[in-house]
């Protein structure tokens, strides 16, 4: 490969039992190189790899690509065998791809350091993959669209590049106009983010991510030994770099190709035009349902097509020449649409008819979207009748799409990636909050050897960084309990306090607008006794007696700390649609408050938030306040596991929230720690 290639650089071929190969003088190891070695491919059994790398470090080669197998993919000694080889590369200050990987490419100067077949032409889309194989069939499947490479990098097992590297060194790469990448799992999330972030706003980044179901994390598991992650944490953490995420290999390739070839639209207004009725509805249908909209066309711009098109013509959009129409008509048709003052997207949908020379049609949208400027996507339907034309296209840097749909979801991820790219200010807000008293909470379940904490410490906890909670008091008896509730005044409410029992309601465990001494006592003696009946072995510390907090819409706050991104923090409301809906919304932490914001209007129950039916609207500022408090919780507290504030009730605006019932998950220290 790298000879076909053209690759102008020197090549030594490494081989103890060879003296030649393919014409060229062998050495039998890379120190007996009387040259500098700038980059080792290594093509060898796995076992040898270390020796092989030791060589490497007597002839200070900078760079390795290893493409051998027999690594943590195929188990437990494979898994140590990859350990050592990561620690001694950074000994040596050798930089890996792989391994277990297919390799590098460099169309540009005929560099291919892979086993694939042949070397694809240069262009400006660089794929990164995880996954050899499914890089070859992208690859292949790109090449057939007439998609050219700037840079290609299969990175397997990633013991030292990955995914976050690779993105790093190709933020500036100016032949670089889109990233493309198939990813299984990341190790550092966090950093990922960071570079991510920084890559986005300057080129766009595609990335399909496997591994997202039970069955998936398995076949991960098995493939590369990468962790899988949370998917509700990639989801998020994708949406918050500006990362656009593609369901499939389909898609995965038509945005590259739109991307690559095409300028960034500044509004999401499309124009159509089509010589068939059928798939421009098709197309105007896809355009809505994406969230993009049909531009209304300019008075000058319909009497310009008045003139042209026939009295049965459509004249708005989307713009039907009819199907008599030559490829004059249409090329005319389709400059004087894109140059509509609100014409940000262009979509040229053409069929098959019998009065229409498909190749001259193809050639008229490539002089269209040059005279314009305009982004421009073509979707000739058919099969043999537009095979030509599809090569026009695609020379004249044209994409086509087989369908509408296909198109118009381009056109959507274009669009996407300009509003995510847009700079957004979002300064981490700063609290009062007592990190000694939340700590001491923490500290007294970790000295007694609990993961989970008890009400008392929950309320120490959310109490410390700002939350209101309610008046409370632990009971021992029936008589403490009955004296607490006249203290703090009826109705109150009774809970079981066990760190034992941590889903109260599940077990009947709590009993509500209790409103007189006597409710409160008949309360307390049938949870103590319904609890010692069914759960015996329950360590049980008392009632909990606490106030009631009036207000009738209730959400859910919580935090779960993800493997690789570290805190992934929920937002939804309570009752059915966090239970049965999964009406929710994540983001990963630390954010601040337009992302707070972001995620309280983007659950589709938000308008009973908001308002409806002439109901007030909630304390959606109390909310966002909550949200924020709780990103600084977890920030503050590594081992802060898990965290579910169920509900918070809201108040009106200007009435605050409440934290209801709460409970959190915390990790244990090694014991003598």
């Amino acid at each position: 490969n790298l000879i076909d290639g053209g690759f102008a650089g020197s090549l030594y071929p490494i081989n103890p039992n060879a003296t030649e190969v393919l014409g060229r003088r062998a050495y039998a190891q890379v120190s007996a190189v009387p040259d500098p070695v700038d980059l080792v491919v290594v093509v060898v059994p796995g076992s040898l790899v270390l020796e092989v790398l030791e060589d490497c470090g007597r002839k200070e080669v900078p760079a390795m690509v290893i493409i051998s197998a027999g690594f943590k993919e195929s188990g437990a000694d494979g898994a140590r065998m990859e350990r050592r080889l990561g620690e001694r590369a950074r000994e040596l200050g050798i930089r890996i791809i792989g391994p277990n990987c297919l390799g590098v490419m460099n169309p540009r100067i005929g560099l291919n350091a892979t086993f694939a077949a042949g070397t694809p032409p240069p262009g400006h889309v660089a794929l990164m993959s995880q996954s050899g194989a499914l890089a070859m069939g992208m690859m292949d499947a790109a090449l057939r669209a007439g998609t050219g490479f700037s840079r290609f990098a299969s990175f397997g097992n990633a013991v030292d590049i990955g995914t976050t590297e690779l993105l790093d060194a190709w933020r500036d790469d100016e032949e670089t106009r889109v990233i493309l990448c198939y990813l299984e799992g990341i190790e550092d999330g966090r950093r990922f983010l960071e570079v991510a972030r920084a890559v986005t706003q300057r080129r766009p980044v595609i990335i399909i991510k496997s591994g997202g179901t039970e069955a998936g994390v398995r076949a991960v598991s098995s493939h590369t030994g990468s962790l899988a992650g949370s998917e509700r944490a990639y989801e998020a953490a994708f949406r918050q770099a500006g990362v656009i995420r593609a369901p499939s290999v389909e898609h995965l390739l038509d945005y590259g190709a739109a991307f690559a070839s095409q300028p960034l639209p500044a509004r999401g207004s499309v124009v159509i035009v089509t010589n068939g009725g059928g798939p421009g509805i098709m197309a105007a249908d896809a355009v809505e349902r994406a969230g993009l909209r049909l531009t209304t066309l300019e008075t000058e711009t319909g009497a310009a097509l008045t003139d042209l098109l026939p009295p049965a013509a459509g004249l708005y959009n989307p713009i039907d020449v009819l199907g008599d129409a030559s490829a004059e008509r249409f090329g005319e048709a389709l400059r004087i649409a894109l140059s509509d003052p609100g014409a940000a997207m262009g979509l040229a949908v053409l069929v098959p008819q019998a009065t229409i020379d498909m190749r001259a049609a193809a050639e008229e949208v490539v002089r269209a979207k040059a005279e314009r400027g305009t982004p421009l996507l073509a979707c000739f339907m058919g099969g043999a009748q537009v095979a030509e034309a599809e090569a026009i296209l695609t020379a004249g840097g044209v994409p086509n799409y087989p369908v509408p749909e296909r198109a118009v979801g381009a056109l959507a991820a274009m669009m996407r990636y300009v509003e995510a790219r847009a700079p957004h200010d979002d300064p981490l807000p700063r609290f009062e909050v007592d990190c000694a008293r939340a700590r001491a909470a923490i500290a007294a379940a970790q000295a007694e050897r609990r993961v989970n904490l008890t009400d008392e410490e929950m309320w120490q906890l959310l109490s410390a960084y700002g939350f209101r909670v309610p008046a409370y008091q632990l009971a021992r008896t029936a008589e403490e309990a009955a004296g607490a509730a006249r203290d703090m005044g009826f109705p109150v409410a009774a809970k079981i306090v066990s760190p034992d029992i941590r889903h109260k309601s599940d077990i009947g465990g709590v009993r509500l607008h209790l409103d007189s001494p006597s409710a409160v006592t008949d309360a307390f003696d049938l949870l103590m006794l319904r609890t010692q009946r069914y759960f015996p072995d329950a360590d049980l510390t008392g009632v909990l007696i606490q106030e009631m907090v009036p207000g009738d819409r209730e959400v859910i706050l919580g935090m779960s700390r993800d493997p690789q991104f570290g805190p992934l923090i929920v937002f939804g409301l309570g009752g059915i649609y966090v239970e049965v809906l999964k009406d929710v919304a994540f983001r990963v932490s630390p954010f601040g408050e337009r992302t707070a914001r972001e995620m309280v209007r983007e659950v589709k129950s938000f308008p009973l938030l908001a308002g409806v039916r002439g109901a007030p609207p909630a304390d959606i500022d109390a909310v966002v306040q909550c949200l924020l408090r709780l990103v600084r919780l977890a920030e503050d507290h590594d081992d802060l596991l898990e965290l579910d504030i169920n509900p918070l009730k809201v108040g009106e605006a200007g009435q605050g929230a409440v934290c209801v019932d709460a409970r959190a998950t915390i990790a244990l220290p090694a014991e003598g720690a």
